[in-house]
């Protein structure tokens, strides 16, 4: 991967629409998608916690997907929540989300047996040598088994399919080690944070972008904040933030 293909930016974990009866919403949905893409957001992260993946079947995980991909249309790049209860399934739904065009995806470490590192890495490695699409780590300790620094620099080493790491533990000197870790051998590694209140210092000691909720829901905010930081222009975005509180 390139350093002009890293994942960078925001990456939008959207919400699903649903109808009366508790089913996808498919035209709202893809209004919404048009809606956030309008608005400047960098990309678009289904299936992800904000999305809650975890209330939807496998199937209708998929047809999430399938919505999504067919109305974004290749304008912004989709990074795929893929996370299923074992690898098995991980590994099947990476396949479908490849052949949908998606950019990536991401998926979360073991959940509800909370695993050792060498078993988080384990995990990983198996389904980074057995995917054909780009894998983003993503570290949630608060819902499933921590990923540590050690294993992060381990599978980027070891695994050019793992190219990222959504990291929501909000943990600002967690995220400095991953990046003094992993960048100096992996420069185009991306690092996004997934914690909204620690977006503009994430980006400040190297991060590459975010996946917040709250760009989902404003991005008319999230955006110009993103920009204004990368920019360098701090003092500006704390006018544009305090002002738009």
């Amino acid at each position: 991967m390139s350093q002009s293909d890293r994942l960078a930016g925001l990456f939008v974990p959207n919400i699903v629409p649903l109808d009366a009866h508790g089913e996808i919403h498919e035209a709202e949905l893809r209004r919404y998608v048009d809606w956030l893409i309008d608005r400047g957001v960098h990309g678009l992260y289904p299936n992800g916690s904000t999305g809650e993946f975890t209330r939807f079947t496998a199937e209708e995980r998929v047809r999430i997907i399938e919505i999504i991909a067919d109305q974004t249309a290749g304008r912004v790049p989709i990074l795929a929540g893929a996370a299923e209860a074992n690898t098995r399934e991980t590994i099947r739904a990476c396949e479908r989300y490849h052949e949908l065009g998606c950019r990536a995806v991401a998926i979360v470490a073991p959940f509800y047996y909370k695993l050792s590192p060498s078993g988080v890495y384990a995990y990983f490695k198996e389904i980074a040598d057995n995917t054909p699409i780009d894998v983003t780590l993503y570290n949630i300790p608060l819902f499933a088994s921590p990923i540590d620094v050690p294993t992060v620099q381990r599978l980027a080493d070891e695994c050019p399919r793992v190219v990222a790491i959504k990291d929501s533990s909000g943990d600002l000197p967690h995220m400095m080690r991953m990046i003094a870790a992993v960048r100096p051998q992996r420069p185009e590694f991306s690092f996004l944070t997934g914690w909204d209140a620690a977006l503009m210092p994430m980006l400040l000691v190297g991060c590459d972008g975010g996946t917040n909720a709250s760009s989902g829901v404003v991005p008319e905010l999230t955006r110009p904040l993103y920009d204004l930081t990368i920019a360098g222009q701090l003092e500006r975005h704390r006018r544009f933030f305090f002002s738009s509180r």
